[in-house]
C-alpha cells in the first residue's frame, strides 16, 4: 500500500498562494511556536520554554488539543496524506520516496522558526536548534530540518494545552518517552500521567487521543513495548481529530509527516465493542494513548470553530478539503 497525497484539492492553483496563517490570540490563546525563539535562521536561540498551566475541564482540554493541531495544520498548508487507498506500485525508488516532501521548496524557510519553537519545550531543544543553525550556515536557510521533529510537535501541543508538568506529560524528542509513561500509567505506576496506553481496539478512541506506530522495532502490542521500556525505538504518534464512521476511517494530525504538519486519513473498521477501530495502513498503530478525560463528539475537526473561522477568512480554504471528503460545519454563516 502506497501513500496517496492530496495536494491541489478542488483545483487550487498554487501559483496563486493561499494565505496560510495563525489566528490572533482572541480566537485561540496560544503563544505561537515561532515566538519561543529569537534571531535569524543560522543564529536562532531559545527565548521561552514555559508551559502555562490552564486548568481546563475534560471537554476544554480535548477541544484545545484539536484546535491547536488544526491551526498548525492550516499554517503549514493543509496537506492531506491518504493511507486508505490501495494504488498500483510506482517506479520511484525508495530513496526518492524518502526525500519527497509535501512542502514546496520556498516554504522551508517560512516554517523553520515554528519548528524551532516546537523544539524549545524539549530538554534537548537548545542544542538541536544550534546544530540546525550550523546546517543553515553551511547549506542555506532553505535547508529542511535534519532532526525528526514529530515528537517535539506533540510535546509542544501538550505544553500549550496546559499539561505543564513532566509527571503529567513527559515532553521529549522521541515518542517512546511518553509512550513508556502511558504504559506505566496503565500499570498504576504513573498516577498523574495524562495518558494511559491501550492495545488497538481495547478501548474506544476519541479526538484528543494519540495513535502510535513502531518502525524499529515494528511493535504490534503494548506488551511488546513493555518488555523494552527505556530502550530507544523509532516510533511515531499522531493526534486524533475526527472519527469518520461512514467512510471507515480515522483522521489524525501529526508533525514531520513528509516534512510538514499533515492530516492523515487512516483506515479503520467498525467493531461492535469499541466502535471505530484503526486497522491496517502502511504502518499500523500498535498503541492507543487514551487521554484521561471524557470523550467529545467524533467530528471535532469539522466542527472546530477555529477551523471554520480560518475558512471564513479565506473562502478558498474549503476547496483544500474537498478531495479528502472533509466538510466544515456552518460555513453558510460566514
Amino acid at each position: 500500500m502506497l501513500v496517496s497525497v492530496v495536494m491541489t484539492l478542488g483545483g487550487v492553483d498554487y501559483a496563486q498562494p493561499i494565505d496560510f496563517h495563525r489566528l490572533p490570540p482572541d480566537h485561540l490563546d496560544v503563544l505561537p511556536p515561532s515566538a519561543r525563539v529569537e534571531g535569524a535562521l543560522g543564529t536562532l536561540r531559545v527565548r521561552d520554554r514555559s508551559c502555562p498551566p490552564r486548568n481546563l475541564d475534560d471537554e476544554q482540554l480535548r477541544r484545545r488539543i484539536v484546535d491547536l493541531v488544526a491551526q498548525e495544520w492550516n499554517f503549514f498548508g493543509l496537506s492531506v496524506v491518504d493511507y486508505t487507498r490501495d494504488e498500483p506500485s510506482t517506479t520511484s525508488s525508495r530513496k526518492d520516496r524518502r526525500r519527497w516532501s509535501l512542502l514546496r521548496p520556498g516554504d522551508y524557510e517560512r516554517v523553520a522558526d515554528s519548528i524551532a519553537g516546537y523544539w524549545t519545550i524539549t530538554p534537548e531543544g537548545a542544542w538541536i536548534i544550534e546544530n540546525q543553525n550550523e546546517r543553515w550556515r553551511r547549506r542555506g536557510v532553505e535547508t529542511r530540518w535534519r532532526t525528526p521533529w514529530s515528537a517535539a510537535f506533540v510535546s509542544w501541543v501538550m505544553c500549550e494545552s496546559g499539561l505543564d508538568e513532566p509527571e503529567t506529560f513527559r515532553r521529549a524528542v522521541a515518542h517512546h518517552s511518553y509512550i513508556d509513561q502511558a504504559i506505566r500509567a496503565r500499570d498504576n505506576l504513573a498516577p498523574l500521567a495524562a495518558f494511559t496506553a491501550n492495545d488497538i481496539g481495547e478501548t474506544p478512541i476519541s479526538p484528543g487521543d494519540l495513535l502510535c506506530s513502531g518502525r524499529r522495532p515494528p511493535y504490534r502490542s503494548v506488551s511488546q513495548r513493555r518488555s523494552q521500556m527505556g530502550e530507544g525505538a523509532r516510533t511515531h504518534c499522531d493526534i486524533i481529530v475526527t472519527l469518520d464512521t461512514m467512510r471507515r476511517r480515522t483522521l489524525a494530525i501529526g508533525g514531520n509527516v513528509r516534512a510538514t504538519v499533515a492530516l492523515k486519513l487512516l483506515p479503520a473498521i467498525l467493531d461492535d465493542q469499541v466502535g471505530l477501530r484503526p486497522e491496517g495502513g502502511r504502518r499500523p498503530p500498535f498503541v492507543h494513548l487514551q487521554l484521561r478525560a471524557k470523550p467529545i463528539p467524533p467530528s471535532a475537526l469539522e466542527n472546530s470553530s477555529l477551523l471554520r473561522t480560518m475558512a471564513c477568512e479565506n473562502r478558498r480554504l474549503p476547496q483544500q478539503l474537498v478531495g479528502a471528503n472533509i466538510e466544515l460545519a456552518s460555513l453558510s454563516h460566514c
